[in-house]
């Protein structure tokens, strides 16, 4: 497949650098050379975390990971689970019902952080400690999601990181 000039620069510049391609002409043939130009790359992590082609969405409970990533119209949305804030300290219940209202609503507002909304999510993966949860999750998901719900994988794990956790679920979606 040829490519052109025009080409290569399309392809640099959807891949975030800048480049400056120059040619010469000897012995009738062209000789192309590109170079991408690092100078005026962003500095700090959340300035790097932030280039044009990415967006941080704010809020993250960690430093570890980012609460969200926006990419052109793509939201991905980390994994979440059921934990609120009580008396300045994070909690969780222990029922699985509760965690699963809890985890979904702690998923929907990191949507509405990225300026999307339940309608527009296209997949999500769920995580769910022990498979006897699996109907109840079914109910509490299908009174959060509007039809059509979207695409969905469910599995069973082992455990989680974080302690007490009885599932997680994240999610992909558009803007």
């Amino acid at each position: 497949m040829a490519t052109n000039r025009s080409t290569r620069r399309r392809f640099l510049s959807n891949t975030g650098k800048l480049a400056i391609v120059t040619s010469a002409a000897a012995a009738g043939a062209s000789n192309i050379a590109a170079e991408a130009v690092h100078a005026d790359e962003p500095q700090s992590s959340n300035e790097k975390a932030n280039r044009p082609d990415r967006r941080v969405v704010p809020g993250s409970p960690s430093k570890a990971y980012s609460r969200a990533m926006q990419s052109g119209r793509f939201v991905f949305v980390a994994g979440c689970v059921g934990t609120y804030q009580k008396d300045g300290k994070s909690a969780m219940d222990a029922d699985f019902e509760s965690q699963a209202r809890r985890t979904l609503e702690n998923l929907k507002a990191s949507v509405e952080a990225a300026g999307s909304s339940l309608d527009k999510v296209l997949k999500c993966t769920c995580f769910l400690k022990k498979y006897e949860d699996f109907a109840k999750f079914n109910e509490v998901y299908m009174t959060i999601f509007p039809e059509p719900r979207p695409a969905r994988s469910t599995v069973v794990v082992l455990d989680f990181v974080v302690p007490g956790a009885l599932l997680e679920v994240d999610c992909v979606c558009v803007v």
